[in-house]
């Protein structure tokens, strides 16, 4: 059985190769700032569940990002086995990184709850 410390390593990897071909094989314009934020990749590295972001994506764009993902599964895991040599190359499965959004939304309500500073009284003069 694999180390954890492989399958982090396997993980990485293939987050670097992904992001690779997103940026420079793969020219679906849906791609467009895409990050892949995580890999996990399970102990039998049977599967890896790739984690995908992209600023400003609205509900809709998310679901057409991640169709396209899976659309396009066969060729990244053929394009990954013949980068990383493995024995067997894991499954790919595409998910949506709530993650950065969520952080985003935290700061924004953060910045609202920080006072606003007093107001600046002009100076008195002395005589």
């Amino acid at each position: 059985m694999p180390t954890v410390a492989r399958a982090q390593r396997l993980a990485e990897r293939i987050r670097q190769e992904i992001a690779d071909l997103l940026l420079r094989d793969l020219s679906d314009p849906r791609f467009h700032l895409l990050s892949v934020t995580d890999v996990q990749v399970d102990r039998e590295f049977a599967y890896a569940d790739v984690y995908v972001s992209a600023v400003e994506a609205d509900p809709d764009r998310r679901k057409e990002i991640i169709e396209a993902l899976d659309r396009a599964r066969g060729y990244v895991r053929h394009e990954l086995a013949s980068r990383i040599p493995l024995r067997a190359f894991p499954q790919l499965r595409f998910h949506w990184d709530p993650t950065p959004e969520r952080a985003e939304r935290l700061e924004g309500l953060i910045d609202s709850l920080q006072p606003s500073p007093p107001p600046k009284r002009p100076r008195e003069r002395h005589g």
